[in-house]
């Protein structure tokens, strides 16, 4: 909401030109003070004010301060990973939400690609519109945002009819057994603690599958294939089996471990994203490369005795 002042003109600054003085009276730059009288802000005796007009001692000022414009946070390391007419694949940082929403007044994927000039389609609730898919926000890795409405719709059905292919890998405490598995477990609020999802009687539906890619000493390096789109799936599925992701200490991780290994979020990436294109329905595929603290702590794992 603008800011409106009647003020009348103080005597020290009689005979003043009227820039100099409102930077006095206000607080502002001299530039500041250009702009609001060559944008019709300022008005003298109700008439509009130039820059170089001198006050006298019964000079009424009108002043009105528009509310200045509210920029998105801005994202550090937010790379491109592809972009087309119609869609946009970003590489999504932790400690980024997607969208606005309740509680949440830190950076978003939406409002990085605004303050960059991407358009994005208005299809879908204002607060989201573009967004066909979501990464949480302590999550990193690729996440699409439709730009056309063509796009938009094509790809909301294709995330949820599951056509899209959604690749994590993750590092997990332990080895797993079997190598390569399927949990098939139904996932909801957990009955006493806040915030926190569990496996638990009634919940929804969720599959994830996991092949294990690499053993190292005490955690294994996992490619995992969601089936459903839970919140916090792999994370709560990997720690129900007892393999929570390294890191995690928010499902059970150890914290001396994630400590060691300078992990303040859990290691889990989203590191594929295969889909049919929206307009050509050419298969596109598009990667996400580890970020340097998973890919540091990574390497910490497989060579333990370098970080000793």
């Amino acid at each position: 909401m603008s800011e409106s002042r009647l003020l009348p003109v103080p005597d020290a600054l009689v005979g003043e030109r009227v820039d100099a003085a409102l930077s006095r009276m206000l607080g502002l730059s001299r530039s500041q003070c250009v702009a609001l009288i060559s944008e019709g802000h300022v008005l003298i005796n109700g008439m509009n004010a130039s820059k170089s007009d001198r006050l006298t001692v019964t000079d009424l000022l009108d002043i009105t301060i528009p509310e200045p414009e509210k920029t998105p946070p801005p994202v550090v390391g937010m790379d491109i990973l592809y972009d087309d007419d119609d869609i946009v694949v970003v590489d999504k940082p932790v400690g980024v939400a997607a969208h606005t929403g309740p509680g949440w007044e830190g950076p978003t994927v939406l409002g990085n690609l605004e303050a960059a000039g991407y358009r994005i389609t208005t299809y879908g609730p204002p607060e989201r519109q573009g967004i066909v898919h979501r990464l949480d926000v302590g999550t990193s890795g690729a996440m699409m945002v439709a730009k056309s409405e063509l796009a938009y719709s094509v790809m909301k059905r294709a995330f949820k009819e599951r056509t899209v292919r959604k690749i994590y890998n993750a590092v997990v405490a332990g080895h797993p057994e079997p190598p390569s598995g399927t949990i098939d477990a139904p996932i909801g609020r957990h009955p006493s603690r806040e915030w926190r999802m569990a496996v638990i009687d009634g919940g929804k539906h969720a599959i994830t599958h996991y092949d294990t890619i690499e053993l190292m000493p005490g955690a294994a390096l996992l490619d995992v294939h969601l089936e459903t789109g839970r919140t916090h799936q792999i994370r709560v599925h990997m720690a129900a089996v007892g393999h929570p992701c390294v890191g995690d200490t928010f499902y059970g991780a150890n914290s001396t471990q994630a400590s060691a290994l300078g992990l303040e979020r859990q290691w889990l990436h989203a590191v594929e994203l295969g889909f049919s294109h929206p307009r050509t329905g050419m298969p596109t595929t598009v990667r996400s490369p580890y970020p340097a603290d998973l890919q540091s702590a990574l390497d910490k794992l497989r060579h333990p005795e370098a970080s000793s």
